[in-house]
Order: C-alpha cells, then structure tokens, then sequence
C-alpha cells in the first residue's frame, strides 16, 4: 500500500483472502437467522401474490438501453401490487432450503441474502405514510413507524434530496452484516456492497414495467439515518437507498 493510505484503501488490504481470520461457519457456529423477526407488536399487512401479478411484458434489451435515473415523479400512487412487484423483484424468496439459505429473484454471495427493505411509504397501496419492513419470506409488510415528519428528516438526512418528499416509496436497504460474515469473516463486507448493486439495478430494471422510475441515491448521513431507521449502525447498517414514483404526466 502507498503510505498513509485512506480508509478505503486500507479496507480493500485487510479484506484480502491472506489477512482473514477463520469464519463463525468453519468454527461450526450457529448461523444467524435468514431474516430479521417481525415485531410482534406491530401491524402485518399481507401483500398480492407474485403470481397473481399482472405486469406488462417488456423486452429485456429495451429495458437495459433504456435504464436512467429519474428525479422528477407525477402525483399519482403505486397500487399495492405494483409495490408487491418491485419487492418480489428485488428480493423476492423463490426457494427456502430449511433453516440453511434463501433462494431469491436477486444473487447473493453464498446465498446469505444480508439485507432488509426497509420502505418509505409516502404515497402507494393505499398505506399510511411512514415506515415499513418487507418481510420477504412471508411475501407481507410490516409498518414500524407512521411519524408524519418522517419524508422529512430522511431527505435531510440524505443531504437535502427533495425528490424523497416527491416520490411514492423510498426502498431503504438496510445490512445485516453478521449474516454474510457468517460465513465469509471481514471480506463479507465487501459482499453486502455487491448485493445492494444486484438489488438496485434490479429495481432500476423492473420499476418501467409498472409505469415508475427509480434514482438510486448513495448519499447519506449514516449516524442520522440509523437513528431515524431504529438500527444500530453495527449489527445493522444502510447501504444504499432508492426513490421509485410514477413516471406519467410529471408536472415540473
């Protein structure tokens, strides 16, 4: 390495196969669970099916050569089963193999599948605004926090991104570390920023589908948003985040 390297430089070094310590998996350790439990406190919402989803055919050349960041979202609302299609989507469980792994519409290095969707509901299903998690197992969502200043402080949090107040959904994807380095020690946190790229772009991907456009957004104070989301910012961190609305007459 250069002298005083950065943090990311130093963070590719130790990450690199030589540096690693024995994983929880190969110490035959009990692996973490596959997804965080719902809060037995709080509303589940069952959402359509996937296969009940009717979706219009779209060409798959045309939706990569077409793919771009959209910013700008008409005052319209997702339906609930355009919502429940971005979310099978993006991490939608095709497969449980028992208690070892999920098998999702998304890779995921060694089947760990270390995130959460986390959603800012601003206006879609029919919801009340505020904050939910997909529980991608059960194919439902789960509402955690209905505070109506929410929109508000996340788009502060992501540093005065007004298009967050705009859109119908924000998806927030949120890390739980222990799940890939579980298995993989310290270079699994490489992993989980692979995973968010497969997710996102799958997002970015099916969201034209169901008349909606997506802006990926990197872009955040971290201490902010965990403290907004509830997390600890260790054990579960976000990672990356997306605005989605809907792209018909957009009114400037």
């Amino acid at each position: 390495m250069p002298p005083d390297p950065g943090a990311g430089q130093v963070f590719m070094e130790m990450t690199k196969y030589r540096y690693l310590t024995p994983s929880d998996q190969e110490k035959h350790l009990l692996q973490p669970p596959l997804e965080l439990p719902p809060d037995p406190e709080k509303p589940i919402f069952d959402l359509p099916k996937p296969e009940t989803i009717k979706v219009p055919p779209r060409d798959l050349r045309t939706a990569i050569e077409e793919r771009h960041s959209v910013r700008m979202y008409a005052k319209e609302p997702l339906t609930l089963p355009e919502l429940a299609f971005l979310l099978w989507c993006t991490q939608g469980v095709k497969k449980v193999a028992g208690t070892y792994a999920t098998f999702r519409t998304v890779p995921s290095a060694g089947a760990r599948h270390a995130l959460e969707t986390y959603l800012l509901i601003n206006d879609a299903g029919g919801l009340e605004p505020g904050l939910y998690r997909y529980l991608a197992l059960s194919h439902r969502l789960q509402q955690l926090d209905l505070d109506p200043t929410l929109h508000i402080r996340i788009a502060k949090a992501c540093l005065e991104q007004q298009y967050i107040m705009r859109c119908g959904v924000v998806f927030l994807w949120v890390a739980v570390p222990y799940r890939m380095t579980w298995r993989y020690s310290e270079r699994g946190y490489r992993e989980l920023h692979k995973d968010a790229g497969h997710v996102c772009q799958n997002l970015y991907l099916a969201a034209p589908a169901v008349g909606c456009g997506v802006c990926a957004i990197a872009a955040y104070d971290d201490d902010t948003m965990h403290e907004i989301l509830g997390i600890d910012g260790v054990d579960q961190f976000l990672i990356y985040l997306a605005t989605v609305g809907k792209t018909g007459h957009v009114h400037g």
